[in-house]
């Protein structure tokens, strides 16, 4: 170790990379760093890099001392601070360089940040229901799983085409021909992506942009307007009813239409999260018929729920498939709730050649590829899982359903105007309590009966709480208890 400074760092050698010398580059003798430029070094990068604690040569370092992460309760983005807990510099009182000033107007999702709560209580040691996160508690069928293994034993462990395998995107065109009756080139048409939210983003990033406005049907995904705002466009909110089962109505639409002449999207959640409402093939084409006379609006079709659908013939109709609407149509969809393959993180995006190009294009530059390993189990999920599987578990969602509707009647105070008929969500008003507060109404839930729901608030829902069935019948039955018990209490 170095002597005669007062510590014990070692010499440090850089050596030159392997291929030197090189012609105007030749091989340099290593370069001995002592500790005291060591310590001149961190002094000068920890003013640059605020909040880490500035380093000085009598500040000790390793391993007596550690780095802790404190939260930022100041700021919304709930990121951390990370200090030294050996030593305090006047280094800390400097304010770090400013945020990208978008992220001012974003907001962080409810439903993550409730489900971080969550996951923070049973790390330490508590016992919590939740209902907040849209995630089956079913796992993928065996063959999927089988398929991911086979892959990863085949080597199939390396970067694919950014759009997806041929394999893959062979298989969604297939299945959206004879499913929903809507034909796509698998090489042109169809992008995939990491995970549904991927590609709703980036399909809103190429149609719209700065100065456009995105009509967004209330109750909404909490992302919607966010990322409506991330693509520099204004979010407009199309509020529904309660006594409509919160669908669109056409009349309505057509009014917001005439009202907001620069909006370019219209957001069409169907099944919807967070009410559940689906919109039957009648009213999608009366919705058409309103669109027809506003021929520079494209539909962003978010359907990842379509395969969760409790009316009798337990199908929705393709927003694409109706007459004159496939070429304004991008249409999301993916496995994560139809397959319970919510961790492999695939989604796709399928639109008519120009704005699925724009999507890849994007895509290549944010995230390149979904994970290989992930695209072969999405294969055999698309090509071998038998339709009684997929039957049966939308069969278990609907009792489900049906047991938290029941538990809710009996809840004085709360009401559900219209049942759900599709996902795997309840929006039961509960205005009547906390003066229609929801969010307190839900911290006090968390906090005296340990049970998770999230506010309706965060949904542009206010007075309401959204609970997702997508969890056991055991669990259901402790949660809806629970919930009837606080009310109760109140």
């Amino acid at each position: 170790s170095h002597q005669g400074q007062g510590n014990t760092i070692p010499h440090l050698l850089f050596t030159a990379p392997t291929g030197y010398p090189h012609e105007g580059h030749p091989r340099q003798p290593p370069a001995l760093i002592t500790s005291t430029m060591i310590f001149k070094t961190l002094a000068i990068a920890s003013t640059l890099l605020h909040p880490c604690a500035a380093f000085t040569p009598s500040s000790p370092l390793a391993p007596s001392a550690h780095l802790t992460a404190t939260p930022r309760h100041q700021h919304r983005d709930s990121s951390f601070e990370l200090h030294n807990d050996a030593t305090t510099s006047t280094s800390e009182s400097i304010e770090p360089p400013p945020l990208n000033p978008l992220l001012s107007q974003i907001k962080p999702s409810k439903t993550v940040e409730v489900f971080s709560l969550v996951k923070q209580m049973e790390a330490e040691g508590e016992s919590v229901t939740s209902l907040c996160v849209g995630e089956p508690d079913f796992a993928p069928p065996s063959c999927v799983l089988d398929a991911a293994t086979a892959a990863m034993m085949a080597g199939q462990t390396t970067y694919t085409a950014v759009t997806g395998t041929n394999e893959l995107r062979s298989a969604i065109a297939a299945d959206l021909k004879s499913r929903k009756g809507v034909d796509y080139n698998p090489v042109t048409e169809i992008v995939v992506g990491n995970g549904a939210k991927q590609c709703v983003y980036q399909g809103l990033l190429a149609a719209c942009g700065a100065g456009d406005e995105v009509i967004i049907p209330a109750p909404y995904w909490p992302s919607y307007p966010e990322m409506a705002l991330l693509v520099g466009a204004s979010p407009v909110i199309l509020e529904t009813a309660v006594e409509d089962g919160y669908l669109i109505n056409p009349a309505e639409l057509e009014k917001c239409l005439n009202e907001h002449p620069k909006a370019k999207v219209l957001m069409l959640c169907n099944p919807s999260n967070p009410t559940g409402g689906v919109h039957s093939t009648e009213l999608l084409t009366q919705i058409a018929t309103v669109l027809s006379k506003h021929p520079n609006v494209v539909i962003l079709a978010d359907e990842i729920y379509e395969r969760l659908v409790y009316t009798p013939d337990g199908t929705t109709t393709a927003f694409a498939s109706l007459p004159n609407m496939r070429h304004r149509t991008i249409t999301i969809n993916g496995l994560s709730k139809s397959h319970a393959m919510t961790g492999f993180r695939v989604g796709y995006l399928a639109a008519p050649a120009h704005f699925a190009k724009a999507a890849a294009t994007l895509q290549g530059q944010i995230t390149s590829c979904a994970s290989s390993v992930s695209q072969a189990a999405a294969v055999s999920a698309l090509t071998e899982v038998d339709e009684s599987w997929l039957a049966n578990n939308s069969k278990v969602m609907k009792e489900k359903r049906d047991y938290v509707l029941g538990e809710l009647e009996r809840m004085e105070g709360v009401s559900v105007a219209v049942p759900p008929d599709g996902a795997f969500y309840v929006l039961p008003d509960v205005s009547g309590y906390y003066d229609g507060d929801d969010t307190r109404l839900c911290l006090d839930l968390l906090k005296e009966r340990k049970l998770a729901l999230v506010p309706g608030s965060s949904f542009g829902a206010p007075g309401t709480v959204r609970i997702s069935y997508a969890t056991s019948m055991e669990e259901l039955e402790v949660a809806m208890t629970k919930m009837r018990e606080f009310l109760e209490g109140l």
